[in-house]
């Protein structure tokens, strides 16, 4: 896969993890990445083939004296004129860049694109140098044109002055904005000319340190002097290396699109610990308490067992279903931010839908109070045979009298046969009795365990489905916001390809490695 191919689908991915997210993050972050986004799109559309190039830096720290070396034109506006205007001045190596300059909004009178007047100048070919306003200037619009065409250049040069280098407005508004896109950074030291050569080690070593401490590791800071030219052979040097390359554009982008994806991780744990199953198992009991479920399955044992009575099943407490639902949402959303918990409580049902289900739920749950199936054939049985005893028994008894008279062995035999009809009878009485205890115990249970298994798919539907949608899109983001800064090459057998901070740092090797020796002095 090229690099075009790459950047193409990790600027998708962001693009689809930004749709998926949606408001879910905050709108500074949706703002950016979709900046970002944009921006890359829109630079892959006009292609690679010019590297844009911007010097920017605060009033006086001669962006403008630097621009006009380098280009060895007479072009950008110096001195007095300068923070009177908010304008781009442009320079391009070559007559190619129309569509580009257009794109980053660059006045057509304030361009210098004519080839013949930068003959000898093959070495640049492609380049396209750029002048910012200075950012913080009185006027707030200059801020919002540098703002705005920052993130539209592929290597960014920071022009800072002995004087303002630790200007915070820099540091904080900026360089530390910056985290994650090095290596499409450069600091020119200008003026170096007004400092005593025993002091420019210390200034240098200070520079370096502010930069560390603004999270920019590694990013060359070259001494130059607009006014004697000290410096800016080795700029132009570096800027030809880098034109020579052409995958400084591909090199900016892959770390627009790092730095935007990024951000989106900063707002998404990677660990979410919430479990379906036992979300479902914590609340089943408050539900269950709240219907009364234990209750009326209680008394449909004791209706079967004693022979009458229908329970029915009382509105659930609003209460209680109320505060297993907030649990339920403080559970699952503990580690998720402000607005994914917004989007999870929107997504399962309220409370009062949840209690409604709730309710409909349990209300289908058979209730079956009816006896034993031949309870009433066991039941005129009983009464037979103790009837039938009962008389055998009062025949025997007679007969011991001698009305009527029956020859031995008979009177013993009809009380043994009285005997046994009590006896069966009282049996069968049993038996009946310990039937009927079995089916009031087996409804009972029949109908808590019914009632569970409603109340647990009252759960499932109403709260767990939408926060499995809601935790498995925030994965999702997750996953291609990390596929936007990373994407595994065909081939690479499960390696990753190079973040866009190491495919620009490789493209722009040669201006650290040159601007090395520089950082030593």
């Amino acid at each position: 896969m090229t690099d075009d191919q790459t950047l193409r689908a990790r600027t998708d991915a962001l693009a689809q993890a930004l749709e998926i997210a949606g408001e879910r993050l905050d709108k500074a972050t949706v703002a950016r990445v979709q900046q970002a986004v944009d921006g890359v799109r829109e630079r892959l559309a006009l292609g690679v083939d010019h590297t844009v190039v911007a010097l920017a830096g605060g009033t006086g720290s001669g962006k403008s004296s630097l621009f006009n070396k380098i280009s060895r034109l007479t072009f950008a506006d110096v001195g007095i004129k300068r923070p009177t205007t908010a304008r781009v001045t442009a320079c391009s190596w070559d007559d190619g860049a129309e569509a580009l300059l257009d794109w980053i909004g660059v006045d057509r009178e304030r361009r210098i694109v004519q080839a013949d007047e930068l003959d000898g100048e093959e070495q640049l070919d492609g380049l396209v140098l750029l002048d910012l306003p200075d950012h913080d200037s009185v006027e707030p619009k200059h801020r919002e044109v540098v703002d705005r065409i920052l993130p539209l250049v592929d290597l960014l040069i920071w022009v800072v002055d002995p004087q303002k280098y630790a200007d915070d407005a820099l540091h904080s508004g900026y360089l530390r904005e910056s985290v994650g896109m090095e290596a499409s950074m450069l600091v020119l030291f200008n003026q170096i000319d007004t400092v005593p050569p025993a002091r420019r080690d210390e200034l240098h070593a200070d520079l370096d340190r502010l930069l560390v401490d603004d999270g920019l590791t590694g990013v060359p800071v070259i001494s130059v002097s607009a006014r004697t030219g000290e410096g800016v052979a080795q700029v132009r040097e570096l800027l030809e290396e880098v034109c020579e390359r052409q995958s400084v554009a591909a090199g900016r982008a892959a770390g627009e699109l790092d730095g935007a994806a990024r951000l989106v991780l900063s707002q998404l744990p990677a660990d979410v610990p919430w479990q379906l199953d036992a979300a479902v198992a914590r609340e089943l009991p408050a539900l269950v308490d709240a219907t009364g479920l234990d209750a009326v399955a209680g008394q449909t044992g004791a209706a079967v067992l004693n022979g009458y009575g229908m329970p029915e099943f009382p509105p659930p407490d609003r209460d209680a279903v109320t505060l297993a639902r907030a649990r339920w949402l403080t559970r699952a959303g503990a580690a998720l931010p402000s607005g994914w918990q917004r989007s999870l409580a929107e997504r399962t049902q309220s409370a009062d839908v949840l209690r409604t289900a709730v309710f409909e739920a349990v209300r289908k749950v058979q209730l079956d109070v009816s006896g034993p199936r031949h309870a009433k054939a066991l039941t005129r049985l009983t009464w037979v045979l103790a009837g039938v005893g009962v008389a055998v028994a009062l025949l025997a008894g007679l007969a011991l009298g001698g009305t009527p008279h029956l020859a031995s062995p008979w009177p013993a035999v009809l009380w043994v046969v009285a005997g046994v009809l009590v006896l069966a009878a009282v049996a069968v009485a049993v038996g009946s009795v310990v039937a009927r205890r079995g089916l009031a115990r087996s409804r009972a249970e029949g109908v808590a365990g019914d009632g569970r298994e409603a109340l647990a798919r009252v759960l499932t539907d109403g709260l767990g489905a939408p926060t499995v949608a809601v935790l498995g899109e925030h994965r999702r983001v997750r996953e291609l916001a990390q596929s936007a800064r990373e994407v595994a090459r065909p081939g690479d057998a499960g390696a990753s390809a190079p973040t866009g901070a190491a495919r620009a740092a490789s493209s722009t090797g040669a201006v650290q490695g040159a601007a090395a020796g520089s950082s030593q002095g």
